[in-house]
C-alpha cells in the first residue's frame, strides 16, 4: 500500500517543532494496518529544489512515524526527485512500482498536480484517506450549506494571494473580516496612509473594486498598532504617519472582529491579524483565537499560520476543525476541487 501522507512538519536545528501533520495521518495508517495493509508512506519535506539537501532529510519525521506507527517504511523526500514537482511519469512509475494499492491522505499538498498526487491514481486502485475525506467534507460544507451568519476572517501578508477565495467567499458569506499585513492595501484603497506598512501597490485597484462591489460585507481595522522610526510600539488609527510600520490590528478592532465572530452562526480563520510571533504583536491574533474558541458557531482554522496561532494561544482543542492545509483550504473554497481530488476521482479502477 503507497499511502501519500503529507508530513511536511516544521523543523529546527533538525528537529520537529510540531508533529501534527504526522499525528492526523493516523487514523488511516492504523486503519489500513488492522486490515492487514504493509504501508509504504510518501510525503515532501520543505523546498529542497529537485535535488537531495541534508537539511530537508526524512530522518527526523522517520524517527517520529516509528514512534507512532510502528512499521510503516517511509520514502526519503519526494522533492529530492525533480520528477516529483514536474509531475514526470516515469517517477510515478518509480513510486508505484511494487504497490498495490493507493491512498492519498494529503490534503495539504493535494492542490498541486505532482507526480506523487496526480500519478499513482492513474495507476494503481486508489481511495482517500479518512484525513482527506473530512477536510473535503468539512470545507465543502462551507461551501454548500453554512449555518448562518457565516463569516470569513482573512489575515496574513498578502492580499494577492487571496484576491481569487475573496471573490469566491463574497458570494457567500455574510461577514468578511480582513486583518494582518494584507489589510493595508485596503485601507489605502480606501484612502488611508499606511506609512511604511507592507503594501501590494499593484492590488489597490483591485482592493477598491472589491470594497465598491462588496458593500459592508467587507469589516477592516478601525485602529492599528504600529512600531515607530524610534522603534516603539504604539496604537494609532487608521492612518500612519511617514516611517511608521502597521503590525497588529488595534484593541478597539480586535474588540469589533471578535464580535462579528461572536454572533456568527459558522466562522472561517485563515491567518494571523499581526505579527503574533513577537510578543508585542501578538494581542490581537490571540483576542480572535480566543472569540472563535469561546463563539457558539461551528469554528474551521483553514490552516497555515492561523492553526500555528490556535496551538500557540491554547485553543486550539476548542475548535471544531482545524485544518492540514492552508493553501490547499484556499484554494479548495475558490475553485470547489483539486488536483488531486480530480484525480482520486477520474481513476478508472478507484476502491
Amino acid at each position: 500500500m503507497l499511502l501519500r501522507a503529507d508530513f511536511n512538519v516544521p523543523l529546527h536545528d533538525g528537529q520537529i517543532e510540531d508533529d501534527l501533520r504526522i499525528r492526523a495521518a493516523l487514523p488511516t495508517i492504523q486503519w489500513l494496518q488492522e486490515h492487514g495493509a504493509e504501508v509504504t508512506a510518501c510525503s515532501h519535506l520543505g523546498r529542497p529544489k529537485g535535488k537531495p539537501d541534508p537539511k530537508y532529510s526524512m530522518d527526523p519525521v522517520r524517527e517520529r512515524l516509528a514512534e507512532l506507527a510502528p512499521g510503516v517504511e517511509l520514502l526519503e523526500n519526494l522533492r529530492f526527485d525533480p520528477g516529483e514537482e514536474a509531475n514526470d511519469p516515469a517517477f510515478a512509475d518509480r513510486l508505484v512500482e511494487g504497490q498495490d494499492l493507493y491512498v492519498d491522505d494529503a490534503f495539504g499538498a493535494a492542490h498541486r498536480a505532482h507526480a506523487s498526487i496526480v500519478g499513482p491514481p492513474a495507476r494503481l486502485p486508489s481511495a482517500a484517506g479518512r484525513l482527506l475525506a473530512k477536510e473535503v467534507e468539512v470545507l465543502g460544507g462551507l461551501l454548500d450549506k453554512p449555518r448562518k451568519p457565516f463569516v470569513t476572517v482573512l489575515g496574513g501578508a498578502k492580499v494577492s494571494d487571496k484576491l481569487g477565495v475573496i471573490d469566491a467567499l463574497l458570494k457567500r458569506v455574510d461577514r468578511l473580516v480582513i486583518g494582518g499585513g494584507m489589510c493595508f492595501t485596503f485601507l489605502l484603497a480606501q484612502g488611508h496612509s499606511v506609512g511604511d506598512s507592507l503594501l501590494e501597490k499593484d492590488r489597490v485597484d483591485d482592493c477598491r473594486r472589491l470594497l465598491e462591489t462588496a458593500g459592508d460585507k467587507i469589516v477592516l481595522p478601525s485602529d492599528i498598532v504600529a512600531l515607530s522610526p524610534a522603534d516603539e510600539r504604539r496604537t494609532a488609527g487608521t492612518d500612519l504617519p511617514d516611517g511608521w510600520k502597521g503590525l497588529d490590528i488595534g484593541p478597539g478592532s480586535a474588540a469589533e472582529f471578535s464580535d462579528e465572530v461572536t454572533g456568527a452562526g459558522t466562522v472561517l480563520w485563515n491567518g494571523p491579524m499581526g505579527m503574533f510571533e513577537d510578543d508585542r504583536f501578538a494581542a490581537g491574533t490571540r483576542a480572535l483565537a480566543q472569540a472563535v474558541a469561546d463563539s457558539p458557531a461551528f469554528t474551521v482554522i483553514g490552516g497555515g499560520d492561523s492553526a500555528a496561532a490556535v496551538r500557540k494561544f491554547g485553543v486550539a482543542d476548542e475548535v471544531d476543525w482545524v485544518s492540514t492545509g492552508g493553501g490547499a483550504s484556499l484554494e479548495f473554497l475558490e475553485q470547489g476541487d483539486l488536483p488531486g481530488l480530480e484525480a482520486l476521482r477520474k481513476a478508472s479502477n478507484a476502491v
